[in-house]
């Protein structure tokens, strides 16, 4: 495992536990708003942090934390991730798995072996803008097989959608909705303007930086067709 970057408590990031993060190196994919850069660019790369010592850190936590959050970067990229993750189940913390959906064999191997308690997938965009987004050549067959892999999971899990209103629509927000199916847990994020991967500093980009999601008529729709096909839709703004 290639991790970049690891942060020893974090309240916000594992629903109801205190949790641990640890950030992985690498992603296929190249969004612009990403606001990782460091763990996706390898010229921003910084040196990795040791597994043995991320493992050390948690063996001291015991009884402490409750859970370890695994994301990126993508960490679906690393061959050792299932090892790296049984480790940390064999100290008894929940583990949540970030990613971004573009390697179902990862998830179906881990969803298997029941080493994830709880996933946390983003949908970029609609699957016809999905090269423009990402940069990446993806299909979104294997998005849609890590979709399914982690509805049967049977454990806890969230879609969720950066709303990048640059590039995105409120039509690409309904394309989005198409993929979704009654039990999904979605969530659709505010985008944060600063520290990303691409220079959203630039004049097109400043649209975005005084958006209130919670505040738009569009989610109010959103949050009206939830409910009415038993979709459980929550916004995150800034």
């Amino acid at each position: 495992m290639k991790i970049g970057g690891f942060q020893k408590f974090s309240l916000l990031d594992y629903p109801g536990q205190l949790a641990a993060i640890v950030f992985t190196q690498g992603c296929n994919f190249r969004c612009p708003y990403c606001h990782n850069p460091e763990l996706v660019e390898p010229e921003r790369y910084t040196e990795t942090i040791p597994e043995e010592s991320v493992l050390a850190f948690l063996r001291g936590r015991i009884g402490k934390l409750g859970a370890v959050v695994i994301t990126g970067g993508e960490p679906t990229l690393h061959a050792n991730l299932p090892e790296f993750v049984r480790r940390i189940k064999e100290l008894g913390f929940l583990v949540k798995m970030d990613s971004n959906g573009s390697n179902p064999e990862v998830i179906e191997r881990l969803v298997s072996e029941n080493l994830v308690d709880y996933w946390a997938m983003d949908i970029k965009a609609p699957w016809h803008l999905y090269l423009l987004i990402t940069q990446s050549d993806v299909p979104a067959s294997s998005l849609q097989k890590s979709m399914d892999a982690i509805r049967r999971s049977g454990k806890e899990y969230e879609f969720r959608t950066t709303f990048f209103d640059s590039l995105l629509t409120w039509e690409d927000i309904e394309g989005i909705q198409e993929a979704l199916k009654p039990g999904d847990r979605f969530y659709l994020q505010q985008c944060r303007y600063e520290k990303t991967l691409a220079d959203l500093s630039l004049p097109n980009y400043e649209g975005g930086e005084h958006l209130h999601l919670d505040e738009l008529p569009q989610c109010q729709h959103l949050l009206n067709w939830a409910d009415k096909h038993d979709i459980k839709v929550r916004l995150r703004t800034l």
